[in-house]
Order: C-alpha cells, then structure tokens, then sequence
C-alpha cells in the first residue's frame, strides 16, 4: 500500500529528508508545504474531496473525476488545475490524472500563538 503524507515542513526539514533519502534511507513519500496556510489554500473542503475519490483509483479522466464528487466538470477542472500546478496530482502520458497513492496522512503540529 502506497501512503502519502500531506504536511508542513521547512526547508532545512526537506533538505534532511532529501539527504536521507540519498543515503538509502527509507523516508517514505511527503508532499510539504511551507506553511499551515499554504496547506489549507491548496487542500480546500473541495479539493480534498477530489483526492479523496481518487485515493487508490489510479488514473481518472477529469470528468469521471466530477462525476464521482458530484459537481461541475468546468469546477472540478479549475480544482484539479490548481492541484497539478501544486504538485499533488500528477497529468499521465494519456493525458489523465492521476493520485498514485491508496492513503494520505496528514501531519502538521499546532503550536501555541506567541
């Protein structure tokens, strides 16, 4: 089973898992953001639908994508753009996308406000 974590990480925190990888190490596969911010403005409520449908589904025509969330292709089109561009879905040879992964964890911490 492929997993996928969705988090927040510095520079300096991708750099290490990078180096480690280089090394052989296993540091499984990590989508990051630099901030919460950032994360929650790419993964809107409707977004995460989107990769929620796709999760283990291989590749999906846009509208077969619409069609298993229930909206409007052009809609779904704008969101699945936005996710591409963000580097969380991948565009096939075939022209699909695709979310190569059968689960997605999220991690980030919540620290307390200064």
């Amino acid at each position: 089973m492929r997993t996928v974590t969705l988090g927040v990480s510095s520079i300096e925190d991708t750099q290490r898992q990078m180096a480690a990888a280089f090394r052989g190490e296993q540091v499984g596969e990590f989508i990051s953001f630099g901030t919460v911010e950032l994360l929650w403005k790419v993964l809107t409520a409707k977004r995460w639908d989107i990769l929620q449908a796709m999760t283990g589904h291989g590749e999906m025509t846009i509208r077969e994508v619409a069609r298993q969330v229930d909206r409007d292709v052009k809609a779904v089109h704008g969101d699945v753009q936005a996710l591409l561009t963000a580097g969380v879905l991948d565009r096939t040879d075939s022209g699909r996308v695709a979310f190569p992964y059968d689960a997605v964890h999220v991690d980030f911490t919540l620290h307390k406000a200064a």
